[in-house]
């Protein structure tokens, strides 16, 4: 059976209280782990309103929603790392459109050498869903 809870606050007996406002918009609307050595989400942990990944050359990526977001506003973050490298860091790709409604480019960069497959990609996405 479906049904609507509505509520302004909710209420922990020993941790206090928060706004559903936080929990709303605060929680991540979007995110996936992956390996990005293959192209494709595996050994993904998980993934939540990611419905592809799209390999656009090494180290480069696209993540495709399920549920496209309301507009480009939104944030994306996340961490990578690398076997070549212990080291790497997630940007969005500034080179093409990074944010679209229904998708996100990202890159995994390696000092010195540039963008390199990761062999863990994580992002998570905070924004408003369409």
């Amino acid at each position: 059976m479906a049904g609507t809870i509505i509520a302004d606050t909710l209420t922990h007996s020993t941790a206090g209280s928060v706004t559903t406002d936080y929990v709303v918009n605060g929680s991540a609307k979007a995110w996936v782990s992956f390996d990005g050595t293959a192209g494709t989400i595996t050994k993904n942990t998980d993934s939540l309103n990611t419905t592809s990944l799209t390999d656009n050359g090494a180290g480069d990526y696209t993540q495709n929603w399920t549920n496209s977001f309301s507009s480009t506003n939104y944030v994306a973050s996340g961490a990578s790392s690398s076997s070549n490298a212990a080291y790497g860091w997630y940007l969005p790709n500034i080179s093409s459109t990074p944010y679209q409604e229904g998708s996100t480019r990202c890159t995994h960069n390696r000092p010195g050498t540039g963008t390199a497959d990761a062999d863990i990609f994580s992002t998570a996405v905070h924004g408003d869903l369409a």
